[in-house]
């Protein structure tokens, strides 16, 4: 046994994946059951090319936003905010920044709808992206279970989106999933991009909106991309949120308006 992960919400329901060098057998299976049993968690066992599921691969995360209650399902091994407490102060303040914005919104990199789902309240529509389809069926139980109606998701990465965005590209996932782009009138962008920051064709298309939420875990590539948006854009926020006490990490949020 060489690594364990924990996967945990504030109602204290836990999945502990434990991950090993060797294949596990019906004693280890039978050892874990009783584990998970005692202790009230779900276990998954992990070795080369195995999974053992005992009972379930997720948890379902409750977080509150200006008072509304929004429902996640959060699977074993996707990405999920790891600082709920400071997530749904993360949440609370982008729901602040698009007060009044109106229209429509389009999200890049949404995972499972974190950030989605709240925003959503704010806007006529939303259009949301995202590359990973564990991601994108998480995000489909969410949509569901908090009853969101004005929602959609595609399964596009940035890259692709910002092809299709520009007529450069046709994609038969948007057809078949009844997406229309021309059926939206988009008034704000909001993007939460990995550690490496937006791409450069990607930045250009989020420079054409009005409005910009980023949200980012790497402050130096936010300031890269910020080098380019700040010459069409004027910063209107901006926000400091410690996920990672007593670490060098830190998440930020910006919003800025166009010029």
């Amino acid at each position: 046994w060489y690594a364990v992960e924990f996967l945990s919400t504030l109602s204290g329901e836990m999945l502990v994946t434990m991950i090993y060098h060797k294949k596990l057998n019906e004693a280890w299976q039978q050892a874990a059951q009783e584990l998970a049993h005692n202790l009230g968690i779900h276990i998954i066992g992990r070795s080369r090319g195995q999974k053992i599921v005992l009972s379930q691969d997720f948890v379902t995360e409750a977080l509150e936003v200006n008072g509304k209650t929004f429902r996640y399902r959060q699977i074993e091994g996707s990405f999920t905010q790891p600082n709920a407490h400071v997530c749904q102060k993360m949440l609370t303040w982008a729901c602040d920044a698009v007060q009044n914005l109106g229209k429509d919104m389009l999200e890049l990199y949404c995972g499972n709808g974190n950030f989605t789902l709240p925003l959503s309240q704010h806007f006529n529509q939303v259009l949301a992206t995202e590359v990973s389809k564990t991601s994108v069926n998480a995000a489909q139980w969410n949509i569901e279970a908090n009853q969101i109606t004005n929602l959609k998701i595609a399964r596009l990465s940035a890259e692709e989106f910002t092809e299709a965005y520009t007529q450069n590209r046709e994609f038969r996932r948007l057809q078949e999933q009844g997406i229309d782009l021309k059926n939206y009138d988009f008034s704000t962008i909001f993007v939460d991009p990995p550690r490496a920051g937006v791409d450069d064709e990607t930045l250009k298309l989020v420079a054409r909106f009005d409005n910009v939420l980023y949200i980012s875990c790497n402050p130096e590539t936010l300031r890269t991309n910020l080098d380019t948006l700040c010459q069409t854009h004027t910063i209107e926020r901006a926000a400091l949120f410690d996920q990672f006490p007593f670490t060098h990490h830190i998440e930020s949020g910006v919003w800025l308006k166009k010029k």
